[in-house]
C-alpha cells in the first residue's frame, strides 16, 4: 500500500457532480480564519474562486458539509455547487453516509474489560455507546455519566484488525512502554466533537499520538499538540452521487508517518482492501 510523503498539501481523490473528495493531511485544518491555511483555502485556490476562474459559473461556491479534526488525516468531502452541498448535508443529517476510519490505539491496560471486549469481538466488532459533551471554554470533549443538558449520544462500531506488538509509534504513554498498539477499524454512526478520540481514550485505548486525550513523551505546549499528527485516519467514505444517486466509495492512502507494516497486512477495512489503495 502506497503512502503519502511531502508537504502539508491536500490532493484530489475524486471529483464528480459538484463533489470533490480530497486527501487532507494531518495538521491542516478543514476550515480556518483568513490568513491561516486550510483545506477550504486550498480548494478555493485550486478553482481560482477569488478571481472568478474555473468556478465562475457556480459563483465561486465552496461548501464544507464534512469536517475532519486538524490532527486527523484522510478523505474529506467538499462541494463546488450549492446543490451538491445541500444533498451531501442531507445525507449526513440522515446518517446515510458511511465513514470508515483506521486508528492505532495504545492499549494501556487501564480498562481491561473494554480491551477484552474488543479482542473478543473478532470480525463482528463491538459497539461503543456513550454520552459526550463539550468541555466548557475548551476545545475538547468528554464522556459523561448520567447525562446532562449538553450531553449527546455517541455511537461507534469498533473492530480489532491487528495487533502491532513492538511498534512504538509516537513513543510512550504515561511514562511507560506500551504493551501493545492495536490497529482498529472505527465506524462512527453519529458525529460528535472528537467522538472517536474521546470514546477510545475513555476505554483506556487512546489514539497513538493524541496528547489532547492522553499524556506521554513528546506532549509539548497546547499549540504544539495542535500541530502534532495522530494515528487516526479517515480511510474511506461512502455516499450517494448528488446527480445519479449511485453509491460512491472514495478511499484514501495512509500518511507517511504510519508504520510500514500496516499497508502490507492486506486486511479489509469496511469496503476497502488496504493493499489496493494507491497514490500516483
Amino acid at each position: 500500500m502506497a503512502k503519502v510523503y511531502g508537504p502539508l498539501e491536500p490532493f484530489l481523490l475524486f471529483e464528480s457532480s459538484g463533489v470533490i473528495a480530497v486527501f487532507k493531511p494531518a495538521g491542516l485544518p478543514t476550515q480556518a480564519p483568513a490568513g491561516i491555511d486550510s483545506a477550504e483555502a486550498w480548494l478555493r485556490r485550486r478553482h481560482d474562486c477569488d478571481t472568478g476562474g474555473a468556478m465562475g459559473s457556480a459563483g465561486g461556491y465552496v461548501g464544507i458539509p464534512h469536517r475532519l479534526d486538524r490532527a486527523v488525516s484522510g478523505v474529506l468531502l467538499m462541494a463546488t455547487t450549492p446543490r451538491a452541498a445541500r444533498k451531501l448535508s442531507r445525507q449526513f443529517e440522515r446518517r446515510q453516509i458511511t465513514k470508515t476510519y483506521l486508528a492505532i490505539l495504545a492499549c494501556t491496560g487501564t480498562d481491561k474489560e473494554s480491551a477484552d471486549a474488543l479482542e473478543r469481538g473478532n470480525e463482528q466488532g463491538v459497539v461503543w455507546r456513550d454520552l459526550i459533551e463539550k468541555v466548557p471554554d475548551e476545545a475538547r470533549a468528554r464522556v459523561v455519566h448520567g447525562g446532562g443538558p449538553t450531553a449527546r449520544e455517541a455511537v461507534t462500531h469498533a473492530t480489532l484488525r491487528a495487533k502491532l506488538s513492538g511498534n512504538q509509534l509516537f513513543g510512550r504513554l504515561h511514562g511507560q512502554s506500551l504493551c501493545d498498539q492495536w490497529l482498529v477499524e472505527l465506524s462512527p454512526l453519529t458525529g460528535r466533537m472528537h467522538q472517536l478520540r474521546v470514546q477510545a481514550a475513555s476505554r483506556g485505548m487512546p489514539v497513538a499520538g493524541d496528547c489532547l486525550y492522553s499524556t506521554g513523551d513528546g506532549c509539548g505546549s497546547v499549540d504544539e499538540q495542535r500541530q502534532q499528527p495522530i494515528a487516526l485516519h479517515a480511510l474511506s467514505i461512502q455516499f450517494a452521487d448528488p446527480d445519479t444517486d449511485e453509491t460512491m466509495t472514495v478511499a484514501s492512502p495512509l500518511p507517511d508517518f504510519w508504520p510500514e507494516g500496516v499497508g502490507a497486512l492486506g486486511v479489509r477495512v469496511g469496503p476497502t482492501e488496504l493493499r489496493a489503495i494507491q497514490h500516483e
